[in-house]
């Protein structure tokens, strides 16, 4: 009895959220505490001192509208994750979270040969004691703000993605790696431990026997690796622009844009909560969760093509 009262009380949460998500309001992704770079790239790099030129965010248009590409830009630090950076990435996070527009998103470097060298320690050399643990607290909360987005979201790897970095990499949805690039949770090196998901996320990408000996060990591996291990879905060749896990992740943004965004945020949402619980309550989240898309215009509209033969024209409502 206990478990079926909890099963329908799941039920009811998740029913409230999804409602108020696509009603516009802003409350998170999660049961219930159960919880262009194409574009950009196409220009010539201009790297700036200004600080809010750190992280670039272009919504892409015509054919690619409704993806939306992060760009890290801290070429002298090597994009390693400062006070600014993740004070413009939470902005960055609420501003995507918030648009229902928005189908997928790719987050990037846009400095060659790094994707992000983790915490800067220059500037943590700098703090008080006491200012570390609730910056890394801060940090913490950002990459799980990046894990809840509730629309796919996909890692382009194509260069260094080290401690933090490859912590943000693994809060996202799919990562896309070349094969040259290397990752690694790097921080027993420095006498501490992985403090943004790392310890959590990658025992449950990798699993636990793997990623102990990845982190106690502070190995590094690259692309191919990577995907040998299941740390990243593909592993591609770098091309001459030294961008090629970004056209990659393009092309795979590209496949989700024309599907129906209010299926694969259910999807999103059904898959992520459910590996966490018992497969009787996984199974009642995917039931909750397809109860959302029964009563929507875009439902009707597959219908519809389907019949006529021919291709969707998905809105999100």
């Amino acid at each position: 009895m206990a478990v079926l009262v909890s099963c329908r009380t799941l039920l009811r949460m998740l029913r409230v959220q999804t409602a108020d998500r696509y009603e516009g309001s802003a409350c998170r992704l999660a049961v219930a505490s159960l919880w262009t770079r194409h574009h950009v790239l196409a220009s010539p790099r201009h790297y700036s001192s200004d600080s809010k030129d750190d992280l670039r965010v272009r919504y892409l248009d015509g054919e690619d509208t409704g993806i939306v590409v992060v760009g890290i830009n801290r070429p002298k630090a090597r994009n390693a994750i400062s006070k600014n950076l993740v004070k413009l990435m939470f902005d960055a996070v609420e501003d995507i979270k918030t648009n229902k527009k928005v189908r997928s998103m790719i987050i990037c470097s846009l400095v060659p040969g790094i994707f992000c060298a983790g915490a800067d320690l220059k500037e943590r050399a700098k703090m008080h004691q006491s200012e570390v643990g609730p910056f890394v607290s801060k940090a913490r909360a950002l990459i799980t703000e990046l894990g809840n987005l509730p629309m796919p979201t996909i890692a382009a790897i194509d260069g260094a993605a080290l401690g933090g970095g490859l912590e943000m990499a693994l809060a996202c949805d799919m990562r896309i790696a070349s094969s040259t690039a290397k990752m690694g949770l790097v921080e027993t090196k420095l006498a501490i431990i992985p403090g943004a998901g790392g310890t959590q996320r990658l025992s449950r990408v990798i699993g636990v026997s793997l990623a102990k000996e990845l982190i106690f060990a502070a190995r590094v591996v690259d692309g191919a690796e990577a995907c040998r291990l299941g740390l990243v879905s593909h592993s591609v060749e770098q091309n001459s622009s030294g961008d090629a896990a970004y056209q990659r992740a393009l092309e795979l943004a590209r496949e989700i844009n024309p599907q129906g965004p209010i299926a694969v945020r259910m999807a999103k949402l059904a898959i992520t909560q459910g590996i966490e619980v018992d497969l009787s309550t996984g199974l009642a989240i995917e039931e909750a969760c397809y109860a959302q898309v029964i009563p929507t215009k875009d439902r009707l509209e597959g219908l519809a093509a389907f019949k006529e033969k021919r291709r969707p024209h998905f809105k999100g409502e």
